[in-house]
Parts: structure tokens; sequence; C-alpha cells
């Protein structure tokens, strides 16, 4: 499928590391939008460094970096301003989630660039934002998972847990991309550029509406139910008697009935008056839940299946992380395409939301420093000016 994307011709230069800005700019990526990367000599993005899981490279990079350039660049060199200037002119965004402060130390500063580059759209990536109390604290990806209560309404009830993925670095991630696309498209009607604040806290903040509401006016917050639901009852992990493990959930009454009459084949379970709405079912988990065991403990997984699916009860099997490499819908589907690297190639599912009129761009992950030669060529900067730059540290 060819097609023009829907950023192609839109440069995006990346102050980045870790997971929240890569996450942002990987997808403006898929769009079409040319990357560059600006990394530290030798060390570059130090999520590089997080983990060597795919043939020596780190898990979140392979993930997060796809389809960049990297430009290695020591930012308080003397020459690295001349060179940061030159790239800043030929580009439409700007996104950086560097410490705080230290972009407008590098002379970063969103309202200082719009002097220079009226049309420029600047995305700063940060912990809390850039004011009130907590903007100086170190942010990371646990940290704001606390801070936002996420950690507090996941796990079991003796122990709250981490969510088992960096929620709150994808969420700001995800929100700062959504954030430059509303940018780009305002642009485009007024002809200049925006300053989008992303804090990780508000971002994951938003993603806990529900239990916020849910405590509205002082009530208490919802029990930490580990694999169940907190307030939907049967909805759950729950095994067969071959030691199975099946994820099953009653959404209304009407599969409540059914759920009694086809799944437990124990009809009079439906008539109950603990069981007869899903408040008194949620007041008398533990009676319910000892019912469902005894019928499943007779069941194998299949059989398990099978009486789900007849009876249209929502059901998933449990898998684990690595499962999803040959998971059958996403081979049915035609998820998975192939990207390079540097330890050659990798496959990589395409991005959500297929668009009929064009393919995502799926390049390869860069190794670090592989464009800056070629970038800095196209600055107009000489192979000798460039060994010098090289020699003296700056690239």
């Amino acid at each position: 499928m060819a097609g023009v994307r829907p950023l192609d011709g839109v440069t995006v230069l990346s102050f980045e590391h870790a997971v929240a800005a890569p996450v942002c700019t990987r997808h403006l990526a898929d769009l079409g939008a040319r990357v560059i990367k600006v990394e530290r000599p030798q060390v570059g993005d130090f999520a590089r460094g997080y983990d060597h899981r795919v043939r020596g490279l780190s898990s979140y990079f392979v993930w997060a970096n796809r389809s960049k350039e990297s430009l290695t660049l020591d930012l308080k060199h003397p020459e690295a301003s001349a060179i940061v200037e030159r790239l800043l002119e030929r580009a439409d965004v700007l996104v950086q989630n560097l410490a705080p402060g230290a972009a407008a130390r590098l002379g970063l500063a969103a309202d200082r660039l719009r002097e220079r580059h009226p049309r420029l759209i600047v995305c700063d990536i940060s912990g809390y934002g850039d004011g009130g109390p907590y903007r100086d604290m170190k942010a990371y990806d646990l940290m704001i998972q606390a801070e936002a209560g996420l950690v507090s309404v996941t796990g079991t009830p003796e122990s709250p847990a981490r969510c088992g993925f960096s929620a709150a670095d994808v969420a700001a991630g995800m929100y700062a991309y959504a954030s430059v696309l509303a940018a780009l498209l305002l642009r485009g009607r007024t002809g200049e550029g925006s300053r989008v604040d992303v804090s990780m806290f508000e971002a994951l903040t938003e993603w806990m509406g529900n239990p916020m509401y849910y405590t509205y006016e002082g009530q208490p917050a919802a029990a930490r139910t580990g694999p169940f639901h907190p307030s939907v009852v049967p909805y759950g992990l729950f095994e067969a008697g071959d030691g199975g493990k099946v994820m099953m959930g009653v959404q209304n009454e009407r599969e409540w009935v059914r759920f009694c009459e086809d799944v437990l084949r124990r009809p009079e379970v439906a008539r109950d008056p603990r069981f007869a709405s899903n408040r008194l079912r949620t007041d008398h988990r533990a009676a319910l839940e000892a019912i469902i065991r005894e019928v499943l403990a007779a069941l194998t997984t299949p059989e398990l299946q099978a009486r789900l699916a007849a009876a249209q009860i929502a059901y998933a099997r449990v898998n684990e992380p690595g499962d999803l490499w040959t998971h059958p819908q996403l081979a049915a589907r035609a998820r998975w395409t192939e990207i390079g690297s540097p330890a050659g190639p990798l496959p990589a599912l395409l991005p959500p939301g297929t668009n009929d009129r064009f393919a995502p761009r799926m390049d390869a992950v860069p190794a670090l420093g592989e464009h800056t030669d070629a970038i800095l060529r196209e600055l107009g900067y000489a192979d000798e000016r460039i060994a010098r730059l090289r020699a003296d540290g700056a690239i």
C-alpha cells in the first residue's frame, strides 16, 4: 500500500531520553515525520543501556526509536549552539524531556525560540510540569505511578503493586503525540507555532479518572482485588480443574442468567436472592466465587472455554508477554513486519490505527550517531570540519 503519509515533510528535532519523549516521536515517525534524535557522544540515550534483551540491544530502545536518525552532539560544546540553530531553521517540531531547567539553560526555552522561529511547535515533557511545588522533583516512572495513585489501586489486598509497564511514561508520550498533532493542525489554520506542556503526573492522573470519581466527596476507594474487578462480580481470573487460568467477566443481568444456566449449569444460582444484582453479588463475592470454583474444578480448560463461548460470555487466555509473538489474532490480521537495526532484522508490530490510504513508516532502529555525518553535511559542514568536531569530542 503506497500513499502520502500525513507527516511527510515534517521535521522533528528531539532532545530525548528514556521512554516518554521517544514514544511520542516514534509515533510521529510512524506517520512519516523525519525525526532527528540528538544524543550524547559515546553514551547516547541512556535507555540504550537499560537491558540487552534484543540481540544485545535494549528492549526499551528498540520499541521506541525505530525510523529515527541519530545525531551525536555534546550540547555543552561551544560549537553545538550553531549546529542546533541550523537544525531549528529546518524543524517544524521540537520535543524535549531533559531534566527540569536544562532546556532553558541550553537556549531551548519556547519563549526564546518563538522570537526566531514563530512557526516552531515546542513540546516540553516533564514529570510535574514547569510550575508548582513539585516542578523540580525527580520523576521516574514508578515515582509518578505512586504519586498519581496507580500503585494504590493495583495489586492485592495485602500489597499494592507497580503497574507492569511504564504507564506514566507511555501516558505522557501519547498525550504529547496527540498534542503535537493538534498543534500542527492549529498551525495550518493560524500559521503560528505553539508551546505544548505535557506532565507525566497530569497524564497519568487523567488515566486515573474513574478511580478518582469513585472516591468523590470522600467515599472510600475500591479495594485492591488482584486479578478481579473491584465492583463487578463475577469478573476476574478463575482456574479450571486442570490448572488452566481463564479471565472471564459478566457485564449485565442477561449475561448473569446465561452464565448460571449455560456455564455453571446451575440455574438456581441466578435465582439466589444473594446474587440478584451486581451490587448484591459484590457484597457476597466470597460465597459466589466459592460456587463458581466448585463447578470449574470439574472442567478442563477447553471445556470451560467452550461453555463460555457458547454462552457468549467474555473470556480471555491469561497470556505471558512472550505469548504475543505467536498470538493468532496478530498473525491473522498481518500485524507483523520487519525493521532493520544494528543487530540485524527484527520483527515489529505495525502501529495501531490502520489507515487505508497510506502505510506507516517502519524504518530501522538507528545505531548511536549513525546519521551524524550525513546530517552535518546537509547543514553545510565539510568533511574536514566534521572530522575536527569528532576529534574535539563535539560529536
